[in-house]
């Protein structure tokens, strides 16, 4: 009997000193719940820009920019440190006081957003475009190459300039061209992307492109559909356009930071330059414009020539009948009918390209090119 009840009390015993365990397992799990819903319930910190520090009755006071552009005076907590002007900073949602600064972060990886390399295209890859290439010679090559013939001359050369022309015909082959010609670092932007993707923080990405430029001086900073950027102002209505006006202001700024005989310059590449901003394009700016036109019959003749040199062609090719097709033709355009030609020479098995593999090959990018302009059309007429 005594056995027994030793048993039963141990039993017991053990029984009470699991529910103990679980009960402080439970008390623990809800005070974690409650911590998360108190966070939770705590409102979001705002991230600003601090403009300016003052005092003001003998109080330290800021001057903060907030997302959508607005400016307010406001007190700063005794716990913020390293403030300085234009930093990024973290407030107070209601009253906007600032709390802190953000020491991390606060600077953009700007690498991920752009590309940057060292291109390796000659100016006997261009053809159709003669007179556009001396043209670039002259207003990027030698300036980045001989500035201190202008200096003699007495002249200033323009920062940048503006390539236009409808698309495909070799704007951005221009550009690199240039850059491998003074051995420059090719740094493109598209602008639509940084309009887009970075709404609330354009600005600050410009100048971060620009001190990327001086980082790897000599260099070609090219912006392509800039456009996006640089239309023309109207009233700002909405939170994006305001910013879009704060990120072409803010590239105005940097153009005008440059020297003219500096080791950077810049070029834009737009299909519009009818909707461009005159600012833009106002002397020392973007103030040398070089259309890029589709090649006439000679032209297509040179770029038909660079593809299809390496190309194992039939004797008998009538070259001047499929000029004559590709009539209107880009540069873009005559380079696909070449690859598509051999396209067609691969799928029958040979490594000779006939001349009716081009012919099939003009028929098959002049019917893209019409079903792209009915998508256009559908869109937007």
């Amino acid at each position: 009997m005594a056995i027994k009840e030793a048993k039963r009390e141990e039993t017991q015993n053990a029984v009470t000193q699991m529910l103990e365990e679980e009960n402080r397992l439970l008390k623990e799990t809800v005070a974690q719940l409650r911590n998360e819903i108190d966070r939770f319930r705590s409102p979001a910190l705002l991230v600003a820009e601090l403009a300016e520090i003052i005092d003001r009755d003998n109080k330290k006071m800021a001057i903060i920019r907030v997302p959508n552009g607005n400016k307010f005076l406001v007190e700063v907590s005794s716990d913020a440190t390293k403030l300085k002007n234009g930093c990024s900073i973290i407030v107070e949602q209601k009253n906007l006081t600032v709390i802190d600064s953000i020491q991390e972060g606060t600077k953009y990886n700007v690498e991920q957003f752009v590309i940057i390399d060292k291109p390796n295209v000659s100016w006997e890859q261009i053809g159709g475009l003669s007179q556009q290439v001396r043209d670039i010679h002259e207003v990027v090559e030698l300036p980045l190459k001989k500035p201190e013939l202008f200096k003699k001359v007495g002249i200033t050369p323009p920062k940048g300039i503006l390539l236009y022309g409808p698309p495909g015909t070799g704007k951005t082959l221009l550009a690199k061209a240039v850059a491998t010609s003074t051995d420059s670092t090719f740094i493109e932007v598209v602008g639509s992307e940084l309009v887009q993707k970075f709404i609330g923080e354009g600005a600050k990405l410009v100048k971060e492109i620009f001190e990327l430029a001086r980082e790897h001086a000599p260099a070609i900073v090219f912006i392509d559909e800039i456009d996006s950027l640089a239309a023309r102002r109207i009233d700002m209505g909405t939170s994006g356009e305001r910013e879009v006006q704060r990120t072409f202001m803010q590239l105005l700024a940097e153009i005008d930071g440059f020297n003219s005989l500096g080791n950077v310059k810049i070029i834009g590449a737009t299909n519009r330059k009818d909707i461009l901003d005159p600012a833009i394009l106002r002397p020392g700016r973007l103030d040398r414009l070089i259309e890029v036109p589709n090649p006439d019959k000679d032209g297509i003749r040179e770029i038909f020539k660079i593809h299809s040199a390496k190309m194992t062609l039939e004797k008998k090719i009538n070259i001047d009948k499929l000029l004559n097709q590709m009539k209107g033709y880009s540069g873009a355009e005559v380079r696909a009918v070449c690859t598509e030609a051999g396209y067609f020479a691969i799928r029958d098995s040979r490594h000779i390209v006939k001349e009716s593999d081009f012919i099939s090959a003009v028929a098959k990018v002049k019917r893209t090119e019409e079903i792209e302009g009915e998508d256009y059309l559908h869109m937007f007429g």
